[in-house]
């Protein structure tokens, strides 16, 4: 990574930050500091809530959560209590006056969204927007972590159970009669599993088949509707290519049914040539193979 490549991102960090007043002791004149202010507008949607999905949500440790909820609750704003049906996880709620202080920090930062684009014409504004749209799109992706999971992890049999649902839709899809029933397909050593996670749930996946003396072959990827537009399925792609390089393959395959268009231009986008049927997966119309270098 360049060196101006990191200068340009923190000189961009120190003009948000600036520009959006977290530098102050008491953000947007209220009472409390950003971290307080961030947590208590989470939490606000009239739901109550895992405090540790908020915290994964927010990329905040597990202690300074807690200091940011002790601070709120101290103040009558929240109520911490313990799951009713898991005494182990703690949920939080907003008070009366808990509510009452967001709707003050949704309408002070109402003004501050204006004050940014007040001083714009229509063009530059429009310009800002879509710029704004782009960075949280990118920023969104980079907090995406991808990690290896056995199949039947509860993160992974979401994943699958999301790819099934989605295909079955769309084309009848019924796992029961696809090729690869057996999760121990995509379980060291005769393969891997890969799980994207987006604020600690999960949200896409891939399988990596390696067998005895035969190409790595793809299976199972999928993405969540609501974290399309990230690029995890060219992540995920390029990551168990890399995956069947490290143990030893040179070529991967894979196959895929003619209703997933845009599966099929990232295939084909990514390197894969298409090939004659190389299996008898009913759901396939198209085959697919790559080969793959170190160099690459």
């Amino acid at each position: 990574m360049a060196a101006d490549q990191i200068r340009d991102v923190r000189r961009f960090n120190r003009t948000v930050a600036e520009r959006v007043g977290v530098l102050q002791d008491h953000y947007l004149d209220g009472t409390r500091p950003y971290g307080q202010a961030r947590l208590l507008w989470e939490i606000g949607d009239g739901e109550t809530h895992d405090v540790r999905s908020v915290r994964a949500r927010l990329g905040l440790d597990s202690g300074y959560a807690s200091r940011l909820l002790r601070a709120l609750e101290r103040d009558g704003l929240v109520d911490v209590a313990p799951h009713p049906g898991d005494r182990r996880v703690r949920t939080v709620r907003l008070t009366k006056a808990g509510w009452r202080e967001r709707e003050q920090l949704d309408a002070r930062s109402d003004a501050l969204a204006a004050s940014l684009l007040d001083p714009l014409d229509a063009r530059q504004r429009d310009r800002l927007l879509a710029a704004m749209a782009e960075v949280e799109r990118l920023l969104t992706a980079s907090v995406v972590t991808l990690d290896v999971l056995d199949p039947d992890h509860p993160d992974a049999v979401h994943c699958l159970k999301g790819f099934a649902g989605e295909l079955g839709a769309l084309f009848g899809f019924d796992p029961a009669n696809s090729l690869l029933p057996d999760p121990g397909e995509l379980r060291a050593p005769r393969g891997l599993f890969l799980v994207a996670r987006l604020h600690g749930e999960p949200v896409a996946c891939a399988g990596l088949k390696l067998p005895a003396g035969a190409p790595a072959e793809i299976k199972r990827l999928w993405v969540s509707p609501r974290a399309r537009g990230l690029g995890l399925a060219r992540r995920l792609l390029s990551t168990l290519e890399e995956r069947a390089v490290a143990h030893g393959r040179d070529l991967v395959r894979l196959d895929t049914n003619k209703a997933l268009t845009a599966a099929i231009r990232l295939y084909r986008d990514s390197g894969y040539t298409e090939i004659p049927a190389f299996n008898d997966e009913p759901y396939a119309h198209h085959w697919f193979e790559k080969r793959l270098t170190r160099e690459a």
